[in-house]
Formats: C-alpha cells, structure tokens, sequence
C-alpha cells in the first residue's frame, strides 16, 4: 500500500527508452494547445476567403491603429531619415566636386584654345613647307631667345645630335626661312637667326630670278617689318615693291637650301655712291613670336623623333 502511494503519477512523467519515468518539461507546449491554434488558424483563413466576415473587424483596427501608425512614423521620420540623410550629403559633395573638376579642366581648354589652335595651325603649316621645298624636316620647339657667342639674334631649340641635327643645316617655319644652325649638343641647338647683323644669305628675287644677299639688321620686333636689307648683284636692276624673295641655295645645301621663302620688298633705293641697289625685305617670318620650327635634313636620317617627310607625311 505504502508502495503505491509512493509511486509517482505518469501523467505528469513520460517514459524513457529504458521504461522508467522522467518528468515533463512544464516550458514545453502541450500538444492540445498545438491543435487548438492550428484550428483557430485554418478557421480565419476559411472565412477571409469565403467572404467579407472579416473586413469590419479590419476596417476597425485600421480606424483605430491608422492615427497611430501615422503618428509614429512622423515623429520617427526625422530620426529615421538621418542614415540618408548623411549618405544624400556625401553623394552631393562628391557630385560637386565632380563638377567642379570638370568646370576647371573646361574652363582649361577654353583658356588654350587659341594656343592649340595656333599651334596646329604651326604645324600643318611646316608640313606645308617641307612639301614645298621637298625636303624632310625635323620639327623641334624654341626654347629660348638671346644672344650666343658673338652673336646678337640666336634662339635655341630642343632638337639636337640625337634628332638628327648637325651645324649649318637650313631652319625653317611654316612661314619661311629661320636661319641656320650654329652649334648642337645631344638634346638641343642654337640657330643664328636671319635678323642678327652677322647673318648673310644668298637671297633671289623672285619676279626677275636676279639674285643678290639679304643682311639682317638685328632688330627683334615691329612684326618683321624693315629687319632685313637686300643688295643685289646687278645694280642696275631695282627690285619691286611687293617682289618676293627666297633662298637661291647653298653648295651641297648647306647652310641653306634653295627654294625657302624669306620675305616680301617693302621699298628700294639707289645709291648714288657705290651705283648700287638695296632694297628693305620685311621677313615673312615672325620672329618675336617663334614658337614651332623645322631643321631641313636629308631623307632617311635617324631621328630620335617623328620626322616631316618631303611629301608631307609623319615618318618616325
């Protein structure tokens, strides 16, 4: 008897795999309540979808949870915006400055237009030139203006030994005729422009082929006006106004080739002295404003550049 009072109750103990009792675990669902909401479940959706049973029931909760929900986003709205707020705040910043670069590198281009554009227009000209004197020509930047040595009117170039330049090779622009070179090293050379008072240069008239020497005056200035004297052989024979006059060559092309323009006759007088004829040549050359210029080499010369071909094509 006392045995069975002993004995504990199995409903409120299960059985093990080795058939003795353990107690229940009261946090654990019971299988009734299971079904009851399993039921509940499958009845609300049976009436949602034979009709409208539910849709007071729906229509009062959204009349009375609405204002709410309404009054809570509204007061959350500011705090919930400010993630996007600062992700807007950094996308505009670097929009701006996109922006702003762009505006830069326009306002860039529109500063160096006119430059570029004179630039090309340098360059196509010098290939123009060496079409027409039918010489190759190495094309090389002007990097400085002075005196050298005993010379007053020299500029210095960035094309040297290495471009294929020697000493007393023709220089030329798109316009006409720069001078010779003087001296080089590796990487740059100095030209004796024909403006320097030193400067000599068989020169030909062009209308009546009489050829005579044009002598520079080594002023530097008033647009390539009166910089330039031209004497010819034939005293007898006066040059006109507007005549052009251009190299007539050198033996072996050097220090000048035939053919390159060198200016235009602006007036000529005769010396009633010496019974001789000089004419004023203004250069067709701007020398105040030099910038692109060709040194004349010979076809098939090793460049450490891109060489003008007599035909006008880009050789490198």
């Amino acid at each position: 008897m006392t045995q069975l009072q002993n004995r504990p109750s199995v409903g409120r103990e299960g059985i093990n795999r080795r058939g003795s009792l353990e107690p229940r675990d009261p946090r654990s669902p019971r299988r009734s309540t299971a079904v009851a909401l399993l039921l509940a479940c499958a009845t609300l959706i049976t009436l949602d979808k034979t009709g409208g049973v539910l849709d007071p029931a729906r229509r009062v909760t959204g009349e009375i949870l609405g204002p709410a929900e309404s009054a809570v986003s509204t007061v959350a709205r500011p705090i919930t915006s400010v993630p996007g707020w600062f992700r807007t705040r950094d996308g505009l910043k670097a929009r701006i400055a996109d922006l702003q670069d762009q505006n830069a590198k326009l306002q860039q281009q529109v500063r160096t237009s006119d430059f570029d554009r004179n630039r090309l227009a340098e360059y196509d000209g010098l290939t123009r030139t060496a079409e027409a004197i039918g010489y190759a020509v190495v094309p090389s930047r002007v990097i400085a203006l002075g005196p050298a040595q005993s010379f007053h009117r020299t500029a210095t170039i960035d094309a040297g030994s290495a471009s294929g330049v020697r000493p007393d090779m023709t220089v030329v622009a798109a316009q006409g005729l720069v001078g010779r070179v003087l001296r080089v090293t590796s990487t740059t050379a100095t030209v004796l422009l024909i403006t320097d008072g030193d400067s000599t240069v068989g020169g030909r008239v062009g209308s009546s082929m009489k050829v005579g020497f044009v002598h520079g005056d080594s002023d530097l200035g008033d647009g390539g006006a009166n910089q330039l004297e031209l004497q010819l052989v034939d005293r007898s024979s006066i040059p006109r106004r507007g005549d052009t006059v251009v190299t007539w060559g050198s033996a072996k092309a050097a220090p000048y080739v035939s053919g390159v323009p060198i200016g235009q006759v602006t007036s000529a007088y005769a010396s009633v002295r010496d019974s001789s004829t000089t004419a004023a040549i203004a250069p067709f050359v701007d020398f105040g404003a030099l910038d692109l210029v060709g040194v004349v080499v010979p076809s098939g010369t090793r460049s450490d550049r891109a060489i003008i071909d007599a035909d006008g094509r880009l050789k490198k």
